[in-house]
């Protein structure tokens, strides 16, 4: 695709094309499909942009059969990683909130996580360079698009990135499972903080644990605790903006 990965869907799509932020080459639409409001939409933004977009025959698209592309695929620039101390520098305010992925392994999870985050206004999300699923086409649809609106951080090594943070005051959050702290029992307000959410069955690595200022759980009923990590973080980012807009209507 000559320096260009490929997007599917309509909503990953619209969403590339409204950030701005990535060279879009071309847009193929299916001349199988129906024309509804989506895909107007997308035909508008094209249009605005001077981004080329044609509608092709059933063959262009069975590469991608295996995946719900919707009759809609775009080839685009990769998305460009943001620098962990480019971001230190952009949010020094109070308040601000990252999360840590350490070692998720699932193209749907990320793609989840992804879009909670931007639901919730984090305002970066931290994986490492290795031993972590990448984002991917899969990711883009799967986050909605989302992953055009948030800064995606990529690092080397977690446990320097979790240095780093902390040493520019930052506080560290970790969770797991035999945690004796809940996690609406921290308090999120009035600090910048990162959450470090585990692989979804080795959890958060030991040295990461011993890092962290706090380390949380969230309390399980009956004995069944396996808890997705993407809902898990839902629960936890979504207590910390109930926080956040709570103090507002002080």
């Amino acid at each position: 695709m000559e320096n260009n990965d490929v997007i599917f869907g309509k909503n990953a799509v619209t969403e590339a094309l409204i950030s701005g932020n990535r060279e879009i080459n071309k847009i193929l639409i299916s001349k199988n499909i129906h024309t509804d409001n989506k895909i107007a939409r997308i035909k508008e933004l094209a249009s605005e942009r001077g981004i080329v977009f044609q509608f092709v025959g059933r063959e262009k698209f069975q590469p991608y059969d295996e995946f719900n592309h919707q009759g809609v695929i775009a080839q685009i620039s990769p998305i460009k990683y943001m620098d962990l101390d480019e971001f230190l520098q952009t949010k020094s305010h109070t308040n601000s909130s990252l999360v840590i992925l350490d070692g998720v392994e699932d193209v749907h999870n990320l793609g989840a996580i992804v879009r909670t985050c931007v639901c919730a206004g984090v305002d970066g999300i931290i994986i490492p360079s290795r031993r972590n699923v990448q984002v991917n086409s899969t990711v883009e649809k799967t986050s909605a698009g989302a992953i055009n609106h948030i800064p995606i951080i990529k690092v080397n090594s977690l446990v320097n990135a979790v240095q780093t943070l902390k040493d520019n005051n930052w506080w560290v959050i970790a969770t797991d499972a035999s945690a004796k702290d809940n996690y609406y029992d921290v308090k999120y307000n009035d600090m910048n903080f990162a959450i470090i959410m585990g692989a979804e069955h080795a959890g958060v690595s030991k040295s990461l644990l011993k890092q962290s200022d706090f380390v949380i759980k969230i309390p399980m009923q009956n004995s069944f605790n396996s808890l997705n990590v993407s809902n898990a973080l839902s629960a936890i980012i979504f207590e910390a903006l109930r926080q956040k807009l709570t103090e507002k209507r002080k």
